[in-house]
């Protein structure tokens, strides 16, 4: 994959970054992480990742009403997801990363689209969504973040969000299962 169609040129992610928090190696920083949304922004995902410093989608947004509540909340970085389509979604791009400090951030909706070698790219972090499962897995060094739908409940998963806290080079996550039991 060339770098124009990753969008991660050098000056691209410079201007990019100078928009997110900055991170000292004394700092904590919360990042929230939501996906499949499908549409639907419930309260109780909104009040889950109220007071992050930034939240990251995952993709599967399905309207652009979505972004612009979670972008009340906090700056949102945004991938495309398989349901996202129409002249809205044409400029989301279908993978991103985002940098806070030492931590480098891949994200792409669907894991198994992933064409790159995250260890030898320096990642720290992969965020993706698309099976709806919540996820917390470490793999080479690298962690792999999966959400979970917080958009209208699926098969018998939870509905859910994550977070990061980043601190220095640290990285902890969790799944924040949001206690829905109906769609």
């Amino acid at each position: 994959m060339d770098k124009e169609e990753q969008g991660l040129n050098r000056q691209a992610r410079q201007e990019k970054q100078a928009q997110f928090p900055q991170v000292n190696s004394t700092d904590t920083i919360r990042i929230g992480l939501i996906s499949d949304t499908h549409g639907l922004v419930r309260e109780e995902a909104l009040e889950a990742l109220d007071g992050c410093q930034h939240i990251i989608h995952a993709g599967d947004i399905d309207t652009p009403n979505v972004l612009e509540k979670l972008g009340r909340l906090a700056p949102v970085t945004v991938v495309r997801g398989n349901n996202d389509r129409g002249t809205w979604a044409d400029s989301i791009p279908v993978l991103d990363v985002v940098e806070f400090g030492a931590v480098s951030i891949y994200v792409r909706h669907d894991q198994a689209e992933l064409d790159i070698d995250p260890v030898a790219a320096g990642f720290r972090v992969m965020v993706f969504g698309h099976s709806h499962r919540p996820m917390i897995e470490t793999r080479d060094g690298v962690l792999f973040v999966n959400p979970g739908s917080a958009g209208p409940r699926r098969f018998k998963l939870p509905v859910a969000v994550g977070e990061l806290l980043i601190a220095g080079d640290r990285v902890d996550a969790r799944i924040i299962e949001l206690g829905i039991t109906s769609t």
